[in-house]
């Protein structure tokens, strides 16, 4: 008997998409577009940040994650006086999306292969989700304010999926740009704690 514990369930599924080699043909048919899009040259170097010393990426998604959280929060707590500027940041959530996602799509273009496959299920819930904001956005402004909510709060659950597979990439298996400098750093760092 193993003493070992078996990770959560979050965890296995993780490890699964990592190891999904499903994934792999609708991966290689994307690697040549976004590579030509977002993956090479001065528009690759700019959206992934070298010239900022780390990621953009995780910049912009604070940006649109947070406009359609205070929407949320609007609609859940603000009363019938704040719908207007619940729309708004629906809105501004949307129009960062774009940005937020082609800084996304260049760091995707230099990960690894099983990077590459989370990457790419990371990207489809945040699609259907930026869908779901959309239409929340489409039915606020037609008058429908119920069902804006009810679908914000749906691309709000898929943000959160979409978010963990983010973090995922970004904490446990480090797919961000950075200046070379923090490795050096970071070497220098550990040797004088083990001295």
């Amino acid at each position: 008997m193993s003493t070992v514990e078996q990770p959560p369930r979050i965890v296995r599924w993780t490890m699964g998409l990592e190891d999904a080699s499903v994934l792999d043909s609708p991966v290689r048919a994307l690697e040549p577009w976004v590579l030509a899009g977002f993956g090479k040259g001065t528009r690759a170097s700019v959206l992934r940040g070298e010239w900022l010393g780390h990621a953009v990426h995780p910049l912009l998604t604070d940006m649109v994650l947070g406009t359609w959280t205070s929407a949320s929060l609007l609609d859940l707590f603000g009363g019938p006086d704040s719908s207007a500027s619940a729309q708004r940041l629906v809105g501004a959530g949307l129009l960062a999306a774009g940005p937020t996602a082609w800084t996304g799509w260049s760091e995707w273009s230099a990960a690894g292969p099983r990077d590459k496959r989370v990457g790419l299920v990371h990207a489809l819930i945040n699609a259907a989700a930026i869908g779901m904001y959309a239409a929340s956005w489409v039915a606020r402004r037609r008058g429908r304010q119920g069902a804006g909510v009810g679908l914000a709060l749906a691309g709000a659950a898929a943000t959160g999926v979409g978010a963990y597979l983010g973090g995922h990439l970004i904490g446990a298996r480090k797919v961000a740009s950075h200046d070379p400098a923090y490795d050096e750093n970071s070497a220098g760092a550990s040797a004088g704690a083990s001295s």
